[in-house]
């Protein structure tokens, strides 16, 4: 099967030479002279000596968040100003202020815990000071374990199952032909192999699909006792499947005791509250879990902002909280709606609508040559001043021990329309330049 694998690239020019690692096939003419192409495979062994650093752990950030503003029609106001009251000066509890825990778990019982016995109180949440920081904190408190994670999933996973050696990641590639769906028996198999720890992003970023019950239960019962879930519910809120009634996604519906469920979920103001800025985020889980990660925030990160924790508070008002995310879902659906008509105009094959979150993965391989896979489409988009994402990102690649250009996301993109309605319609614009201009070349 490895007969026609013939060579690695020269992890300083980008030229193709005989080693031990290798791809599948040869770079074809539009990878041979494409520039990103050559500075990516230059980067992508990232093991060059240097005295005291090592450059190559620079990463992707974030490229658009979802749009700030105060603009969309339902939606409350966003602070303009803050309070900042004595006991804000000091320095915060690294598990965040009581006021703010209480807020959240009260917020997750009235949503997804009505008529439940167990309840989560204040001591079964943790504040982090964004989404990373609180991925970095679960990942050091995890035991000598296997964590199966999925690909394609969210870029940021990369750091946090590759810093750490107190576990080991195991990738599982999920299938284009069925929408990238996470059914119940690749949990089950992925126990079966001694996986103790399963993270995963749900919404899903960068597909857009959700796992949505039954069959977030069912997952969740194959986990109960044999593995903890780790569920990454930042765009919980851009759920479409409930035709915009403002229902939330929440593996919290499911547990069956906050303290013996090994369930550990990560949210806060980023996305579907629409303040990145803030930095104020949350994981939910037993009170013994939230204890280490509470304590680790000591020497990870010291903890969150303590004056945007006491003005988050009020924000997490049950109602206020449903009426913002009903506002929220119509005003991105419609968006959804807006670019999945442009770019299927320009004659891209949309198989899966997404239900969720704010983006498109977009597969490249019906446009022109040139710009049919995603490291060149980004480039040709960025002349026209577009940003996508290329789907090789998201690939995720801890500790870079496989060649990436054997990858399955190597010819899709990520596609935000997180953005301001009048910008996604200046990038479709764009993007529509790039297209016609080489559709040209092609004739």
């Amino acid at each position: 099967m490895f007969s026609n694998r013939k060579f690695s690239m020269n992890r300083n020019t980008g030229v193709p030479r005989m080693s031990r690692r290798f791809s599948v096939g040869e770079p074809n003419t539009s990878e041979t002279s494409s520039k990103i192409h050559r500075q990516f495979r230059a980067a992508h062994e990232g093991h060059l000596p240097h005295a005291g650093l090592d450059a190559s752990r620079a990463s992707t950030g974030v490229v658009w968040s979802p749009e700030v503003e105060d603009d969309i029609e339902g939606c409350f106001p966003r602070p303009q100003t803050i309070d900042v009251s004595s006991a804000a000066r000091e320095y915060g509890p690294t598990a965040g202020i009581k006021p703010l825990r209480e807020a959240v778990a009260h917020l997750y019982n009235e949503h997804h815990r009505q008529g439940k016995e167990s309840k989560y109180t204040w001591e079964n949440v943790a504040i982090v000071p964004g989404g990373r920081a609180g991925l970095i904190r679960i990942a050091a408190v995890l035991n000598n374990a296997y964590v199966g994670f999925f690909i394609p999933d969210y870029t940021a996973y990369n750091e946090m199952l590759s810093l750490f050696k107190n576990f080991a990641a195991i990738p599982t590639p999920l299938d284009e032909s069925d929408g990238y769906h996470i059914h119940p028996d690749k949990i089950a198999n992925e126990i079966a192999r001694g996986t103790s720890v399963i993270l995963t992003s749900n919404p899903r970023n960068p597909t857009g699909r959700v796992v949505a019950n039954p069959e977030l239960a069912e997952i969740q019962d194959i986990c109960r006792g044999r593995a903890t879930l780790i569920s990454d519910e930042f765009y919980s809120g851009y759920n479409y499947t409930s035709d915009c009634d403002g229902t939330t996604i929440s593996a919290a519906e499911n547990v069956e005791d906050v303290d013996e469920d090994d369930v550990l979920i990560i949210d806060g103001l980023t996305k579907r509250f629409r303040l990145p800025g803030w930095r104020i985020a949350w994981i939910l889980g037993p009170k013994e879990f939230i204890k280490a990660i509470g304590s680790c925030g000591s020497y990870l990160d010291g903890g969150a902002n303590a004056p945007f924790q006491e003005a988050a508070v009020p924000m997490l008002e049950p109602s206020l909280v449903q009426t913002e995310m009903v506002a929220l879902q119509h005003h991105f659906r419609d968006k959804r709606d807006y670019v999945l008509r442009r770019l299927r105009g320009m004659g891209f094959v949309i198989k899966y609508v997404p239900d969720s979150t704010f983006y498109l993965w977009l597969n490249l391989e019906g446009l022109p040559g040139p710009i049919s896979d995603g490291l060149n489409f980004f480039q040709a988009c960025l002349e026209e001043k577009v940003i996508v994402v290329p789907g090789i990102f998201f690939d995720l690649n801890p500790s870079r021990r496989r060649d990436l250009f054997d990858s399955p996301c190597h010819h899709f993109v990520r596609f935000s329309y997180g953005p301001r309605m009048e910008t996604l319609k200046l990038g479709c614009d764009g993007i529509e330049r790039v297209v016609q201009k080489f559709k040209k070349y092609q004739n």
